[in-house]
């Protein structure tokens, strides 16, 4: 393939992303967060690696910050719905798995910036609002199935359920508390699945 050819399928078509441009500046934007960090990333910097135009990319992402948590999601390798067996070991599995993530990589840092981000610029925090919908409406699967099995009431709200947990594991995350003993960690879950067993008799879904 020669590089007219490539070039022309990394042409922006209007305000529809073109994939392999997609592609080529979020790699850049990884790239140069894994040898700079935060304090080198800018708009200009992505542009200039992923040979793109910077209109291209604020017609794409709003915000620096909006890059960075299309970043995030597509480097986030934590199984949302982790099965196994009960809903106490389901979510200390998944609470494990992210505390992991945001400590051992630069996930933590982009997170908390797009957090911040979001309370001054609006844009931020319209596309946060839109990530955690989704996210919590992925991982409330895991309530759902419980309730399947009858573990937990059949009333209980799966998304508001992820919801309590996710203001948990921000509250952690936002003030460098991620280091949580795992003894500690089982008995929050168990206390929390023990209030959404104690709301009326359990059962499947209707």
């Amino acid at each position: 393939m020669t590089s007219t050819v490539i070039a022309e399928r990394r042409t922006s078509i209007g305000a529809q992303r073109n994939p392999a441009s997609q592609d080529a500046i979020l790699k850049a934007a990884a790239d140069i967060l894994r040898e700079t960090g935060l304090s080198g990333f800018s708009i200009e910097a992505v542009a200039r690696r992923a040979h793109a135009g910077k209109p291209t990319i604020y017609r794409w992402w709003s915000s620096r910050a909006a890059l960075l948590l299309d970043v995030y999601h597509d480097q986030k390798h934590v199984e949302p719905v982790p099965d196994t067996g009960t809903i106490e070991s389901d979510l200390f599995a998944f609470v494990t798995a992210l505390f992991d993530y945001w400590r051992d990589s630069e996930a933590g840092s982009i997170f908390r910036f797009v957090i911040a981000e979001a309370q001054s610029d609006a844009t931020t925090s319209a596309a946060l609002r839109a990530y955690m919908a989704e996210r919590i409406d992925q991982t409330a699967e895991l309530v759902r199935r419980a309730r399947r099995r009858g573990e937990i009431s059949a009333d209980v709200d799966p998304e508001l359920t992820i919801e309590l947990l996710a203001g948990f594991a921000w509250s952690r995350l936002l003030t460098g508390r991620l280091d949580m003993e795992p003894q500690r960690l089982h008995q929050l879950i168990r206390q929390m699945v023990w209030g959404l067993k104690s709301r009326g008799n359990c059962g499947g879904d209707r």
